[in-house]
């Protein structure tokens, strides 16, 4: 499976010190059932010695796409609303094709960091 993460979530990773190959050896984790499951879709990691969290999108058989980045110290979790987008995201990335991911990967919305 394909693993990206959005262009946001690359600047917030490069200033919490977030490596690629860690965010690689996190999805290993998640295929392994260790995250939290928010329903829709939307998936909850704990990353960097748990000090930070990233809310994941799962595309079923196709990626895995980290799109958002908080740290635990200043927040506990995503608020309803938030939690609303990332389904509605998460919605419409599963309408995607591959042609509609590639553009995203063009662009510089997503960024692929393993497979």
């Amino acid at each position: 499976m394909r693993i990206f993460k959005a262009k946001v979530f690359s600047r917030d990773a490069r200033k919490a010190a977030i490596k690629d190959a860690g965010l690689c050896d996190a999805a290993t984790e998640m295929d392994k059932g260790q995250v939290d499951d928010l329903g829709g879709n939307v998936w909850k990691k704990r990353l960097n010695k748990n000090m930070h969290r990233a809310i994941v999108i799962l595309c079923p058989r196709r990626f895995w796409l980290f799109a958002y980045l908080f740290a635990k110290k200043d927040r506990g979790n995503i608020d309803d609303d938030e939690l609303a987008a990332f389904k509605k995201l998460a919605k419409d990335l599963a309408k995607s094709d591959d042609a509609a991911v590639a553009i995203l990967v063009k662009n510089g919305d997503f960024l692929e960091i393993c497979k």
